[in-house]
């Protein structure tokens, strides 16, 4: 049985979906922050899924949980991950996703479950000195957000070493798109990300989008970023699990495409899967946005024998898709 950490959020949800459809049994320990109870209503449809409504900083409750689930690895997404928000109140990013992972890691020692795999991100490199960015590049975070990310990297090469805890950490660029037949997807409160935000600009009174930068060193002036479908990154995740049970070391890869779109890239294609001319207003730039975020993804493809399958037209048909059914539903919630 898998404990997933922030099963009912948004890439945990794609995790637990493709858990499900391996035959892996699965207990999502999620506090609804920012996860939703409808989405594991609809997670359960599909498999053996059983929910801990908690949170990570709730001792009891974690073991709790180990006690009465027979635990053998977990996947660990639950945390806070707003970079404006981790600068304007570091210690509540601290608090939980540092502390909250070491009670995790600790109630997994109490019980003699020694393998995790880790949500990371690309923040813990911080500005990029080179592109593609591999698992080489030093890591330097610019923001508290990307610094309790890279502390827990280190605790787990620590608990590694002393306890035998594996770990896999998976360090994501920018993660895109929905569940195929649109049953779950990106659901945040308020919306921060580009492609969802822009996809919004679509519905109801068709709010202008707004552009931040278009004077950066790239082909068109817009910032480049690296685009990965959630599915093929959660099927990542299940490939790091089966690593780990078939006895691998601690680690770390990239996932990315290797492949970068810039901002109006991206809102083309966006025109062009709704089909509709989308009002967008140019903004300066904004503070601590590189003009480059670039994976080199070939460690997960060699170690992990993973590779991208989805375009990013694919993510942003998903994502539409997802975003109609949650327009509905959101209405529904409402009424």
């Amino acid at each position: 049985m898998i404990l997933v950490t922030g099963g009912a959020g948004y890439i945990g949800s794609h995790c637990v979906m493709a858990l499900l459809k391996k035959g892996y049994e699965v207990v999502i320990y999620d506090n609804l922050s920012t996860g939703h109870l409808e989405t594991v209503s609809k997670l359960s449809q599909f498999g053996y899924v059983k929910f801990i409504n908690s949170d990570l900083l709730n001792t009891n409750d974690l073991e709790s949980c180990f006690e009465n689930f027979k635990i053998d690895s977990v996947i660990h997404f639950a945390a806070f991950s707003q970079v404006g928000e981790s600068v304007k109140n570091p210690a509540k990013y601290y608090r939980n996703n540092v502390v909250g992972t070491l009670n995790l890691l600790d109630a997994m020692l109490n019980n003699n479950v020694k393998n995790i795999v880790f949500s990371s991100t690309a923040a813990t490199y911080g500005e990029p000195k080179y592109i593609p960015i591999d698992e080489n590049h030093p890591q330097n975070p610019i923001n508290p957000y990307g610094q309790t990310k890279l502390v827990i990297e280190k605790i787990m090469d620590d608990y590694d070493k002393a306890y035998g805890l594996k770990s896999v950490r998976l360090r994501y660029f920018n993660v895109a798109g929905a569940d195929v037949q649109a049953r779950i997807g990106e659901w945040h409160e308020p919306e921060t990300h580009l492609i969802p935000n822009i996809l919004k600009s679509t519905f109801g009174d068709s709010k202008t989008f707004e552009m931040y930068g278009t004077d950066y060193d790239t082909k068109d002036g817009t910032c480049v970023r690296d685009y990965i479908n959630v599915e093929d990154l959660a099927q990542a995740h299940v490939l790091a699990l089966e690593y780990l049970k078939n006895g691998g070391k601690t680690n770390f890869f990239n996932l990315g495409t290797q492949e970068g779109n810039t901002v109006k890239e991206v809102f083309e294609l966006c025109e062009k899967v709704t089909e509709q001319k989308i009002p967008v207003a140019i903004m300066g730039r904004r503070d601590g946005d590189p003009a480059k975020l670039v994976a080199d993804n070939s460690k997960a493809k060699e170690i992990l024998n993973w590779m991208p399958q989805k375009s990013l037209e694919d993510s942003i048909q998903t994502a539409y898709q997802w975003e109609k059914e949650l327009s509905n539903l959101n209405v529904e919630v409402i009424a």
